[in-house]
C-alpha cells in the first residue's frame, strides 16, 4: 500500500513571497515574543515595511551570498530562513556565514518545515563555501535552542543585549549558536 505524501518543499525565494514572509514573520513573532516584549510593541510591528524590505533583499540582496529560502506546502508559503555572509565583530565574512532567521508559520509548527528550511539553509551556505555559520536566539527561547542542538548547532559562548527603543526600557538578550559546515552529512 503506498501512503500519500504531503507535497513539501523548499526554493530560494522569489520577491512576490514577501508579502507571504512578512506576514508569517509578525504572526510568529507576535506569538513567539509575547512573554518577551511588551504588547505595545508586538501590536505595532510594520507588517508593510517588513513586506517592503523582505521585497527589497529577495529581488536586488546586498552579495550574491545573502539568500532567503521558503519552505512549501504545495504553492504556499509556510515559513522561511535567511542567511548571508557574517557581520558579527569576530566574524570572517568569506568564511563565516550567519542564519538571520528561521521562522514557521505558527499554525504549521511541527510538521517538518523548520527542519526543512535549516537542512536547506545549511546546504545553502555549504554550496557557497562558508564553514562556519552562527544564529542569534533570545536567551528564554528554550524551543529553538533545543531544536537547533539536535541539528548540531551548540553556544560558542558569545551573547549580547539589544535595546530596542535605545532607551533601555526594551531589552532583549541573546545568546548566539553555531555549527561547522565543513562537516558535510
Amino acid at each position: 500500500m503506498i501512503t500519500p505524501t504531503a507535497d513539501v518543499s523548499v526554493r530560494s525565494a522569489w520577491a512576490q513571497d514577501s508579502a507571504a514572509i512578512a506576514d508569517i514573520q509578525v504572526r510568529a513573532w507576535r506569538q513567539n515574543f509575547a512573554a518577551i516584549l511588551p504588547d505595545d510593541v508586538l501590536a505595532a510591528l510594520p507588517e508593510e515595511r517588513f513586506q517592503q524590505q523582505w521585497h527589497s533583499s529577495i529581488a536586488r540582496p546586498g552579495d550574491a551570498r545573502q539568500r532567503v529560502l521558503v519552505a512549501l506546502e504545495r504553492a504556499t508559503v509556510r515559513g522561511f530562513a535567511a542567511t548571508a555572509p557574517g557581520t558579527d565583530s569576530d566574524a570572517d565574512p568569506v568564511t563565516d556565514a550567519e542564519v538571520a532567521e528561521v521562522v514557521v508559520d505558527p499554525a504549521y509548527v511541527g510538521l517538518g518545515h523548520g527542519s526543512r528550511l535549516l537542512h536547506a539553509a545549511v546546504d545553502t551556505m555549504r554550496s557557497d563555501r562558508f564553514e562556519r555559520a552562527s544564529m542569534w536566539l533570545h536567551v528564554s527561547d528554550d524551543r529553538l535552542r533545543e531544536f537547533l542542538s539536535k541539528q548540531g548547532w551548540e553556544p560558542d559562548g558569545a551573547h549580547r543585549e539589544l535595546d530596542l527603543h535605545g532607551d533601555g526600557a526594551v531589552l532583549a538578550k541573546q545568546v548566539r549558536v553555531h555549527t561547522d559546515l565543513r562537516s558535510g552529512d
